[in-house]
Parts: C-alpha cells; sequence; structure tokens
C-alpha cells in the first residue's frame, strides 16, 4: 500500500514548535501509510523504537538537498512505495521535489512553511529558491495569516493547516506576550513569530498526548 514519506529536519526527540507540529500530523497515519527520513540526533533510537511506522535516520545532523540527501530519499521514496512526500518545512528541503518527482513514483508533494520561511521571501536570493520550491510542489500549507505572507506559490495553490495536536497540548503556558495584548507563546501563530518560550515545555506535553 502506498505510503506517504516525510522530510524533515525537526522530529522528536528534538524538542521545539515545528518538531511538535510535525509529529502530531505523522502519529496520525495509519502506521502503514507513512514512513519518515530526518536527521539524526541524541536519543533517537530509543524514541523511534516506541513509533509503529519506521523512521530512518541520517547520519546528518540537519538535512541539505544535497545529492547524496537528495538520492538518499529517492531510494526511501522507492523502497516504502511512497506516492507522496510531505516536507515538514517548506525551506530548504523543498528544493528537492523536482528530483522526487523525476525518479519516483511520487506524484504529490506538500511542503508546510512555518516561521523561517518568512525571512526567505524578504530575501532576494533566498526568495528565489522559495518561488522554486513552490513550483516542484502540489500545495504549500501555512499554519496563519503570518506564515501565509511568506508561502511562494499563487494563492490557489497554499492551504490553511492547523495544528494536528490536542487544543490542550497548544495550550498557552506562559503570559510572555499578554501584556502587548497577544496570546502567550503557546500557539503555532506565535512560535510562527518567534516567541517559543515554552516550545520545550509544550513538545514534552503534545508529544505524550498524542502517541
Amino acid at each position: 500500500m502506498p505510503r506517504t514519506l516525510v522530510v524533515t529536519n525537526d522530529f522528536p526527540p528534538r524538542q521545539g514548535g515545528i518538531e511538535t507540529f510535525v509529529h502530531a500530523m505523522t502519529v496520525r497515519f495509519p502506521p502503514d501509510r507513512v514512513a519518515v527520513y530526518t536527521s539524526g540526533t541524541p536519543g533517537d533510537r530509543a524514541h523511534d523504537a516506541r513509533l509503529p511506522f519506521p523512521v530512518v535516520r541520517d547520519r546528518a545532523r540537519v538535512l541539505l538537498p544535497t545529492r547524496r540527501v537528495t538520492a538518499r530519499a529517492v531510494e526511501l521514496a522507492r523502497r516504502f512505495d511512497c506516492d507522496s512526500v510531505w516536507f515538514g518545512a517548506a525551506a530548504p528541503l523543498g528544493l528537492m521535489a523536482g528530483e522526487l518527482r523525476r525518479r519516483t513514483d511520487v506524484r504529490r508533494l506538500v511542503a508546510t512553511t512555518h516561521g523561517h520561511e518568512v525571512w526567505w521571501a524578504r530575501t532576494p536570493g533566498a526568495r528565489a529558491l522559495l518561488r522554486r520550491i513552490g513550483a516542484g510542489v502540489n500545495s504549500v500549507t501555512c499554519l496563519g495569516s503570518y506564515t501565509r505572507a511568506g508561502s511562494p506559490p499563487p494563492s490557489d495553490r497554499r492551504r490553511r493547516r492547523a495544528c494536528g495536536g490536542s487544543r490542550r497540548a497548544w495550550t498557552p503556558r506562559c503570559s510572555g506576550d499578554r501584556r502587548r495584548g497577544r496570546r502567550g507563546c503557546g500557539s503555532g501563530t506565535a512560535w510562527a513569530r518567534g516567541r517559543s518560550c515554552c516550545a520545550r515545555r509544550g513538545s514534552s506535553r503534545a508529544r505524550d498526548r498524542t502517541r
């Protein structure tokens, strides 16, 4: 049965807002319909052993769209009979979309924007790469209006994607921004604004509640 290959640098046990989001979405797939290709991080063996789907760790601590990493993604898409790919963070790994489409049976590619893509969109050289990512995938999803501004494709190819975790897992745990009239830092939109003081505490709680 075809699977979705999740290609990401942001996966537990590494902690943070994007990691929590990607994990929460991935565990909602049927176990036989998803596989993960991600970077290595301390403690990953014990973590991955508890998951019901395959997780392939690269030797690198940070995946970049190099020839070697792209070739490995192609090999895994073939090995797991994948017909779709989800880039947990659009930039920079979404630059592999074209090769995956040309060299595998993958026909649907989705990339998610978070916060750093907004910086890419404001920088001339990086903006061109972001547009290339948008042209290479079928859809670019965003978590809110802030990251929508950094989504590269035309508006008819953008999709809003809410968090896959429970509502309690994403409840703000601090009042760091309330004096400015904003919500606390537990929401995806707040994380996109770079306000991540609760990311470490919130991510561990979200993982526990989504298993």
